[in-house]
Parts: C-alpha cells; structure tokens; sequence
C-alpha cells in the first residue's frame, strides 16, 4: 500500500512529527507498550517499570493529550490504554520489525 503523503495539511504534518517525537523518548515508549494491549492502573505501570507515580503521570498526560493514551478512572484508580487501533498497529508493527532476525541499525 502506497503512503499517500499529500494527504496531510502543514498542520497535520507538524502534528505526526511531534506524535513521533513523543514516542521517541524511551520512558513515555515503555508507557506505551506497557498499555498496548489491555488497560492498566498507573500504579502498575509505574511498579512495572520501576518509574515515579509522578513521572508516570506526567509522561501520560502528554500522552493523552497527543491522543496516544486514553485514560478511564474506575473508583480510586485510573486505567490507561493505547488510544485506538490506528496506535496499537503501528507499534505492533514496528515491535514486529524490530524482534526480526537480520541486520541491526549498528551493523549498517
């Protein structure tokens, strides 16, 4: 399938870069894929992977607000999950990409 990229405006544009930018950081991925494929309390995420509740927290609220993560309060906890299909399959995919055996960016 061919990538249609006139399809995007200079702000669409602009936004898909700082929604790559976001996910460049190793924290707020790890966030992330820890939220792919169910929902999870931040308490867990931040247990999980050895983070603040606070830098959890703050990582998520950039994260929600790039519409990345989707967040549900259930009583006292709040559960977090990947925003939609569009999020879980780029990431599957490129998770796909990167567990492949052959060439490594390093051997390049």
């Amino acid at each position: 399938m061919a990538l249609n990229s006139n399809k995007l405006d200079e702000a669409q544009t602009t936004e898909l870069a700082e929604v790559f930018h976001l996910m460049g950081d190793v924290s707020r991925l790890k966030i992330i894929l820890c939220c792919l494929n169910e929902p999870v309390s931040v308490g867990v995420i931040a247990k999980k992977l050895g983070f603040s509740g606070s830098l959890v927290s703050h990582h998520l609220r950039l994260l929600r607000a790039a519409r990345l993560i989707r967040s549900e309060r259930k009583g006292k906890y709040v559960y977090c999950v990947v925003a939609d299909e569009h999020i879980r399959c780029v990431l599957q995919d490129m998770v796909d990409h990167v567990s492949e055996t052959g060439e490594n960016i390093e051997d390049l």
